[in-house]
């Protein structure tokens, strides 16, 4: 499972991205947001016959002070062989000029720990600079790129200007934390919710806010399989505030659902100081 790539969120998420004024940064909403998971369809391929779980994204920070995700992804996955359970927990922090980005994901499978990766990402003159820590010690050099809040900011950017469709480059530092992702994005008309929309009670007050219909899909550069075919997809609302919401992952063989069911807003941190 790529549920570490949803942390574009994490997120949700071309060259290095500018460092942008803390002004020019829309404000971005600390909140966390419960979506429950649901098995949209799957190819007998797969084998799968059920997915259920819950996913939980915890997003802080702010401008100056750097962005905080906490992101847990749990999943019941049915095959006609067997259930199994998979529980994914994944901590990141994105430096406020977008120049560093730490990372650390355990992995637990029928509640055992499979996996532990941690690691911090530079950016330098030639490109981005990965120390792996766990599982073992590494060192990578990749291609410049952007981090995951940056990429929400770039995109909701273009959102605001009518820009429906553009590539950019992602580390996020899942899976094994050794490529840069490309990804195609492509935005849809802003548009007014439904008031039968049956995220609207867990939207509460931001019900009526307006939202753009995305789709991204990935695709890893480092493959050499000649083929253009993205590793996974993901559609999805997002709102102005950069909260995500009616989600649809598709990986290929099988796809899930992410409806949101909760939304707790937390405070906002005092705006950043604008230098004269």
């Amino acid at each position: 499972m790529r549920a570490a790539r949803l942390a574009f969120h994490a997120v949700l998420l071309s060259a290095v991205l500018p460092i942008v004024p803390a002004f020019a940064v829309p404000a971005l909403q600390a909140h966390r947001a419960v979506y429950d998971l649901t098995l949209n369809k799957a190819s007998d391929r797969s084998g799968i016959t059920g997915i259920s779980g819950r996913m939980v994204y915890e997003f802080n920070g702010s401008a100056c002070e750097g962005y905080t995700v906490k992101f847990r992804f749990v999943t019941q996955i049915v095959t006609n062989d067997n259930t199994r359970l998979t529980d994914q927990q994944t901590t990141t922090f994105e430096d406020a000029e977008g120049k560093t980005f730490s990372f650390v994901t355990k992995s637990f499978v029928d509640q055992n720990l499979d996996k532990e990766v941690k690691g911090i990402a530079t950016k330098d003159t030639k490109g981005l600079k990965v120390d792996i820590d766990k599982p073992e010690k590494n060192s990578l050099e990749l291609a410049a790129t952007q981090f995951p809040t940056q990429h929400l900011v770039e995109l909701i950017g273009k959102a605001e200007k009518g820009e429906n469709f553009y590539q950019t480059n992602l580390f996020d530092g899942s899976e094994d934390a050794n490529k840069v992702m490309t990804t195609t994005v492509v935005v849809g008309k802003k548009t007014e919710a439904d008031k039968a929309d049956p995220e609207a009670p867990a939207l509460a007050k931001l019900a009526t806010d307006k939202y753009w219909p995305v789709d991204i899909a990935y695709f890893d550069d480092s493959a050499q399989n000649g083929e253009e075919v993205p590793e996974y997809r993901i559609s999805f609302k997002l709102h102005e505030n950069g909260i995500t919401r009616d989600l649809v992952m598709d990986y290929g063989d099988f796809s899930m659902t992410g409806k949101l069911v909760n939304l707790s807003l937390f405070d906002q941190t005092k705006p950043c100081p604008v230098s004269k």
